[in-house]
């Protein structure tokens, strides 16, 4: 007779998980921002099908109010289902083909994401140099495209690893299309925070993501392409190596067929068009003028404490302030004192300014001088723990 098995009690006892209770922060840094009541609100709400007749009118707000945020009439204008690297890939990983040759900038760490998606999609990559902290000079993208000839040119107009934003778009976009380029924009930190204007800037294709300046929780990520982008990609000779983003698909799902591909992230999608619909009722242009309004009084402030930009005022950009850590500074230790004193949640730096400026974000629903007066003086108690005086 066969012995009974034993049971290891480890395994058969459920795990016992207190309530969900996290902090109540304060989040000015790269991202995310605070979210909206009213996104909250509606991620609440009931779920439907995705292939439900209310959700596809829901699809269809979303498009309309995504364009109306990009400054375009693109039809090929969707939220990606995944955070924004998912829609940096889906734009990258789309328009470059095995074979096609990408610059890149070497200016901010996601110039360097750039650099690895596009060699992941097969692509042959070069590059047009600038010190991490200054934006892309025309003068030497007109020579990178001399010299190399590239198929696809990608540039970051807000580098949230820098605080610094790209000027001279017009110029950068003129420069590619007349060597028959395309321009990939990332948008991720300036979608709904800083001048963008897809259309009158010649960009081909832009990519951003919703937890930025658009105050909306991650995981439905804005992508625009014009139809001559869009062409490009159905027109490849092997299809993207990513299935589950390959816009081939994908267009069947969000265009006019609305035919099944994948199930999308329902309650992302409604978070998404409410954070849209706050846009549009500010009003795109008021919105940027409030996040400069905002962030400048940030800046000042932050200029009163003795501290110093990382960028210049022609370049600074309001959603990301990057903030050089003065000598003698600990810049994790004033991170962590604002965390546990104050509930105010900033970062450090990334790649080349790891340890040199701390980056504060001023975004979405989080720029607000309620938030930038406490924050200031936040800052000034955890800079005063370490004898630091202004």
């Amino acid at each position: 007779m066969s012995e009974t098995p034993q049971i290891d009690p480890s395994i058969e006892a459920a795990p016992e998980v207190d309530e969900l209770t996290p902090p109540d922060r304060t989040l000015l840094g790269p991202g995310p921002s605070d979210v909206h009541p009213r996104v909250l609100r509606a991620m609440s709400t009931p779920l439907v099908g995705h292939l439900d007749p209310t959700f596809i009118e829901i699809m269809d707000e979303v498009q309309d109010l995504l364009r109306y945020t990009f400054r375009t009439d693109n039809r090929w204008t969707i939220p990606v289902s995944g955070t924004g690297s998912a829609s940096m890939e889906a734009a990258i990983g789309n328009l470059v083909e095995p074979g096609d040759t990408m610059l890149v900038p070497t200016n901010g760490y996601f110039g360097g994401r750039m650099r690895s998606m596009a060699e992941r999609a097969g692509g042959d990559v070069v590059t047009v140099d600038a010190p991490w902290g200054e934006p892309l000079d025309p003068v030497d993208v007109e020579r990178a495209f001399d010299r190399h000839q590239p198929d696809v040119f990608g540039f970051v107009h807000a580098e949230t690893s820098t605080g610094v934003l790209q000027p001279n778009v017009s110029e950068l976009t003129d420069i590619a299309h007349a060597h028959d380029a395309y321009v990939i924009a990332d948008s991720v930190t300036s979608l709904g925070g800083v001048e963008l204007r897809v259309d009158d800037w010649g960009i081909d294709v832009a990519y951003s993501g919703p937890q930025k300046c658009l105050s909306c929780p991650p995981g439905a990520s804005p992508l625009t392409l014009n139809d001559r982008a869009m062409d490009k990609v159905l027109d490849r000779e092997e299809p993207t190596r990513s299935w589950y983003l390959d816009l081939s698909l994908l267009e069947g799902y969000w265009g006019d067929e609305r035919s099944y591909h994948h199930t999308a992230p329902i309650t992302n999608v409604y978070a998404l068009r409410e954070a849209l619909r706050l846009v549009a009722e500010e009003g795109i242009e008021a919105r940027w003028d409030r996040h400069r309004a905002v962030a400048s009084e940030l800046k000042a402030g932050v200029q009163d404490l003795g501290l110093e930009m990382n960028a210049a005022d022609e370049y600074w950009l309001p959603s990301l302030n990057a903030v050089r850590v003065p000598d003698g500074v600990d810049d994790a230790a004033v991170i962590d004192h604002l965390l546990a004193e104050y509930d105010v949640e900033i970062a450090s730096g990334l790649g080349d300014l790891a340890g040199d400026i701390w980056r504060i974000g001023c975004m979405g629903h989080s720029a607000r001088r309620k938030n930038v007066e406490y924050a200031l003086a936040a800052l000034e108690d955890a800079l005063a723990a370490q004898g630091h005086e202004a």
